[in-house]
């Protein structure tokens, strides 16, 4: 049951791709009207929770519903309805809740991971417009074959591609799959294979009654470019060059992947320039960006990519800033909250399987800890995927400027065989970035349960790269005196602690002006403090005569503030 509280945490959130409002102030929604919207929420992909609100105008107006049914809306027949007229039948729950004196219907319907229509053929799907706001559009063969791919586990580089024949695949390609084997982490196994048996036992062809069959992946990988352009014209890598709002380069290919790829990063080493330090006598090159961490994310973008739909793989570098963007949003269940720890779930599992073996891509199927690790390691912000949505994914990467100190710090452990985990690493930039940080945001940044986040840093703690200050709820994080010192950045360490003691001491002042008196407890609480650290405080605050300690020691103790 939804409760009138619910309901109105529902309507003040708005509408978005998982809410929608009807409103009835005009005219009463026929039955037609509902099974459409229904439709087109529960196609939205993701299997979670979707209402279809009916009696809320879009702007959050609460006119009311029409009665239905008679007097009294019969929550049972309107599901019955819905049932009846969805194919396959969609289950939901009808609900009629009471708010300012009137009746809102609240429809609650479970995303199912699989394509639903309406019982006359119609598909809809709900998505962002042009404006920015949440709309239902019908959904063509395109864009069913799309959501099939993306959420109902069909693999289209696995597919067999019509019209396709063994000579529309390239010898020269063959050979350039066997060079990326030898010269990479590939399975070795496969180069004593001929073309034909590589292709079969790579999934990339099958033989049927002694006919060749090519799969889309065998065509991606294998295929010439001509057969490309006609059979898989989707396929493009572009890769851009700005200096300022200039555009320097602008090569798209429409070649096999492999070779693509090479030409991409031969433009992209061509640019990629690399600046040097010494630790010690040991001299350090640190390039722009890393070259590996370039490869992971272009054939990331391209396995991950969708096919069906139009569009290229973009490559753009634009001063010291990497984006790689490719058509397709996440696969359903990952996001960019949890991209980190959430399974590998390639688009094309088929396509995935042939890079990994050819060593291309991390054959753990974790290159995204890779693009992560080389960027970290390098003395640079982490990635971020900010701006992708459900239509592309788009990773950027920073370059530029090397902090020079942390690479140091991090080269110094290496030496030293105290490797950081990745987990570390994104703590330390974390702290590095803001100075401190609460658990709750360094939870955010690993990706990882607050349990788990306090299990790494009290490791950190233990070995002396943070420390930590406060208790509880507020206890906050920073890096510890030994790491600003190895940073080149000692008054750093003293900035933050001194801060936050000047901080607290003139809190507590204010407080005491405006209350007359405070307690150790309630001093822990206002500065997000231990008690013992409560009580150092307010005693600096005696001995510089701004307060005077009243009552007997211990808990009936509190402390009043000395007008001047």
């Amino acid at each position: 049951m939804i409760t009138e509280h619910e309901l109105r945490s529902i309507i003040t959130s708005g509408e978005t791709l998982d809410v929608e409002f009807k409103g009835e102030s005009r005219a009463q929604l026929n039955d037609n009207d509902i099974v459409e919207a229904i439709v087109c929420l529960v196609n939205g992909g993701a299997q979670k929770t979707r209402y279809l609100v009916i009696g809320v105008e879009d702007d959050g107006t609460i006119t009311g519903a029409r009665k239905r049914h008679g007097s009294v809306t019969d929550a049972s027949k309107l599901q019955g309805m819905i049932a009846a007229r969805t194919r396959p039948e969609l289950s939901t729950n009808v609900h009629v809740v009471y708010i300012d004196d009137v009746e809102v219907i609240v429809i609650k319907v479970y995303g199912v991971g699989h394509l639903t229509g309406t019982s006359h053929g119609k598909f809809m799907r709900r998505t962002m417009g042009g404006d920015g706001k949440p709309m239902c559009v019908p959904m063509d063969v395109s864009a069913i074959n799309s959501f099939n791919v993306n959420f109902g586990g069909l693999d289209a580089s696995a597919s067999v591609v019509q019209g396709v024949v063994w000579n529309d695949l390239d010898p020269v390609e063959f050979a350039r799959y066997r060079q990326f084997i030898e010269s990479g982490r590939g399975d070795q196994s496969l180069l004593e294979l001929d073309d034909l048996e590589l292709a079969l036992a790579l999934g990339a062809a099958s033989r049927q009654d002694g006919v060749v069959h090519v799969h889309a992946t065998g065509l991606l990988v294998f295929g010439k470019a001509s057969a490309l352009r006609t059979f898989i014209p989707n396929h493009e890598v572009a890769f851009q060059v700005f200096s300022g709002t200039d555009l320097v380069v602008n090569q798209i290919s429409n070649h096999p992947i492999l070779r693509a790829l090479e030409e991409t990063e031969r433009m992209f080493a061509a640019r990629n320039t690399e600046s040097e330090i010494f630790v010690g006598m040991q001299r350090i090159g640190i390039p722009n960006f890393s070259s590996r961490s370039f490869r992971e994310v272009v054939a990331n973008a391209i396995v991950h990519r969708d096919y069906l739909l139009r569009g290229a793989v973009n490559i753009q570098l634009v001063d010291d800033m990497l984006t790689v963007s490719n058509p397709g949003g996440f696969p359903d269940g990952v996001h960019q909250g949890n991209i980190l720890v959430t399974p590998p779930r390639p688009r094309n599992p088929r396509l995935a399987d042939v890079l990994k073996r050819a060593g291309i891509v991390d054959r753990t199927a974790r290159g995204i800890d890779t693009i992560y690790l080389e960027q970290l390691r390098n003395g640079r912000p982490a990635p971020s995927y900010e701006q992708s949505d459900q239509h592309s994914v788009v990773v950027k990467i920073p370059g530029g400027n090397v902090r020079v100190g942390f690479v140091t710090y991090l080269t110094e452990r290496q030496n030293s065989g105290r490797p950081l985990t990745l987990d570390d690493l994104l703590v330390l930039n974390q702290l590095f970035e803001l100075r401190k940080a609460d658990t709750k945001s360094l939870a955010t940044s690993i990706q990882k349960a607050e349990r788990e986040t306090l299990s790494v840093l009290h490791r950190l703690v233990e070995q002396g790269v943070v420390e930590d200050r406060g208790a509880r709820r507020g206890r906050l994080w920073l890096l510890s005196a030994d790491v600003y010192d190895r940073l080149g950045d000692r008054t750093g360490y003293v900035r933050q602690r001194g801060f936050d003691v000047l901080q607290q001491r003139a809190m507590v002042e204010q407080y005491l002006k405006t209350h007359g008196k405070i307690t150790r407890a309630e001093t822990a609480e206002l500065c997000k403090i231990s008690l013992p650290q409560a009580y150092r405080l307010l005693k600096a605050l005696v001995n510089k005569g701004l307060a005077v300690s009243v009552g007997s020691r211990g808990r009936g103790t509190h402390y009043e503030y000395i007008h001047r």
